[in-house]
């Protein structure tokens, strides 16, 4: 067996959109490409229900984890002979980075609220389990997965290393940004990575940034806020991941009914009885849902089957801006009037929020205090962003929450049945 730490002979490069090429010389870093588990992510998406709205965005998490990688491999190569780099953690970094993502399931983030799963603890699950992965990381030594699955939950004891993968610029965010820009064909964001790249230094316990670039990564900032509203908060998108949820809940109840399906949904058992396996979890992938979903269409029940025709025909449901403190008066009446009308409002009203914090200065003791980005001064001070970029300031701490409230317009403005109570629900919401 070839020596899991050595280099290959040659080596191997994947061609990408964003970086132009990925390289791999190290053999661990290929192997682990190679596993069962790390080609899963082939068939997830990085973008759940994205790409209803924005039609490139069909990429996937084995994209991206490639993507985090390779911005980690230059990083390093940047930081190499540098003061506080230790040049022994930099193949724990390019695992982490490579493996980062290795929990995500189907659709991740409705899956984890349905089913009340979590992919950070499948991350660890995969990675310290019987698994193919697990196999190669001992091969580098016994404790090279659990020194992986520290540096992924932070709880390293090199903070440096963790900053890397996991702060408010790191190498995650750094592809991302650029790669989900790339794929749904928006302009916000990119920014400057080479220079980004090129001004960071390595300190005992985080990566700061030379003054010279801040405005390199005020871009990056600025970026991120911007996708985040035009792109991972997009109104039709979040449709689309209503009507996801709610056919996974509909699915689960009538499961919990004893339910006869008309193709047992074998995939979903373990997943509906809350009893997880890591064998079942990693059997599933979008293609198994989106298979189910099909022939739900046909299913005897009235909700799923029109829930899964609206998935996969994307009939979405429509929208209108919401403020829970000022509308809550209303609630109950819109309920009673969707029973009126024979609209079940558990499936059919929704209010869905988002919100996002898009930089954020230090404030001890705060729960989920993030460490803010410094500056280095020519005189080898170290400067919090915010109080030196007046930009960043602007949006310093502001959390934004965008409320929408969900409904299917075209039952209301199907006027066949129960139109009095359907224009008294119109009048409410419009």
């Amino acid at each position: 067996m070839s020596n899991i730490l050595g280099q290959l002979e040659e080596e191997k490069v994947f061609k990408d959109p964003v970086h132009r090429y990925i390289h791999v010389k190290d053999r661990l870093i290929w192997e682990l490409v190679g596993t069962r588990e790390f080609q899963r992510l082939r068939r997830i998406r990085q973008l759940g229900t994205t790409y209803v709205t924005f039609h490139g965005a069909e990429h996937t998490r084995f994209n991206h984890s490639l993507g985090v990688y390779e911005i980690m491999r230059r990083m390093i190569s940047e930081f190499n002979g540098r003061p506080h780099w230790d040049e022994s953690e930099r193949l724990v970094c390019l695992v982490a980075a490579l493996l980062h993502d290795i929990g995500h399931g189907p659709f991740s983030h409705s899956f984890e609220k349905v089913f009340h799963t979590d992919h950070e603890e499948w991350t660890r699950r995969i990675i310290l389990g019987d698994t193919q992965i697990n196999k190669v990381l001992k091969r580098a030594g016994e404790d090279f997965p659990k020194k992986v699955t520290d540096v992924i939950e932070k709880t390293y004891s090199n903070k440096l290393v963790v900053s890397l993968i996991s702060s408010q610029i790191d190498a995650d965010r750094m592809d991302y940004l650029q790669r989900d820009a790339y794929y749904t064909g928006v302009s916000y964001g990119h920014f400057d990575m080479e220079r980004i790249l090129r001004v960071m230094r390595p300190t005992e316990d985080q990566a700061v940034f030379k003054q010279s670039g801040m405005h390199a990564v005020e871009d990056y900032i600025m970026s991120r806020y911007q996708m985040y509203w035009q792109v991972y908060f997009h109104p039709v998108t979040r449709s689309a991941e209503v009507i996801l949820s709610k056919i996974l809940h509909r699915a689960k109840h009538l499961y919990q009914q004893n339910y006869q399906f008309k193709q047992e949904p074998t995939h979903f058992h373990s997943l509906f009885n809350e009893k997880l396996s890591l064998e079942d979890y990693l059997r599933l992938d979008e293609a198994i849902v989106m298979y189910y979903f099909q022939i739900w269409q046909e299913e005897g029940d009235r909700i799923l089957s029109d829930l899964c025709v609206r998935f996969n025909d994307r009939k979405l449901f429509k929208y209108v801006e919401c403020d829970p403190s000022k509308q809550m008066s209303d609630w109950p009446t819109l309920i009673d009037l969707f029973k009126q009308a024979n609209i079940d409002p558990d499936y059919y009203l929704v209010i869905d929020s988002s919100s996002d914090l898009p930089y954020d200065f230090y404030r001890p003791g705060e729960e989920g205090e993030k460490i803010p980005i410094f500056l280095l001064t020519p005189e080898n001070e170290l400067r919090e962003l915010s109080r030196e970029s007046e930009v960043v300031e602007a949006i310093s701490g502001k959390k934004r929450t965008d409320h929408k409230l969900y409904f299917p317009l075209d039952v209301l403005n199907d006027e066949t049945e129960h139109k009095e109570v359907k224009k008294k629900i119109k009048e409410i919401l419009f």
